[in-house]
């Protein structure tokens, strides 16, 4: 008898348990694949925002739980982005702009990390693929949503390559 009210307790304890978890994620963005990202880009042209992130970093986890659960950031992003995850340390293949990225052991990283962040890796970092597919621009550390409006409203609102950013940056307004 004993057993049997142990095993219905532990089956409630993990049903309820995993019932919670599914609802924590839920003020979260909607991270497309890499892949994802490229099909869409054929179809609308929109930057490509990249969180580029490692599982032991503790500062990307911040980043996920402040800046990418805010509600503003997540209908800003998912209006004018594409928005992607990409785990610094895959060992998956990743292919972007016809090019085959794997993992490489002398850096411990994926070889599309090193592209995207002209080797420079820092975690987390942000990295903006602008729309009409020039270099990726990447903004290392943590943002916190009112330093990352000012990044991603550069972007999103076409200022890229059109304004200097020091320009857009005095006359910028947070609304965040």
């Amino acid at each position: 008898m004993q057993k049997i009210k142990l095993l219905f307790l532990s089956a409630w304890v993990i049903v309820f348990s995993c019932a919670d978890r599914a609802t924590s994620t839920s003020g979260h963005l909607k991270w497309l694949k890499i892949s994802e990202a490229a099909i869409n880009l054929q179809k609308e042209k929109k930057p490509v925002l990249i969180d580029l992130y490692t599982d032991w970093c503790g500062w990307c986890k911040v980043m996920d739980r402040k800046t990418y659960s805010n509600k503003q950031v997540i209908d800003y992003i998912e209006n004018k982005f594409y928005p992607v995850r990409v785990n610094a340390e895959s060992k998956e293949t990743i292919l972007w702009n016809g090019k085959s990225y794997s993992f490489n052991p002398n850096y411990r990283s994926n070889e599309f990390a090193l592209y995207i962040t002209q080797g420079r890796l820092e975690f987390p970092t942000t990295v903006i693929i602008p729309a009409d597919g020039s270099e990726p621009q990447a903004i290392p550390g943590y943002l916190e949503p009112k330093d990352f409006e000012l990044i991603v409203k550069y972007f999103g609102e076409g200022s890229y390559g059109k304004v200097p950013f020091d320009e857009f940056q005095k006359s910028f307004k947070s609304s965040w």
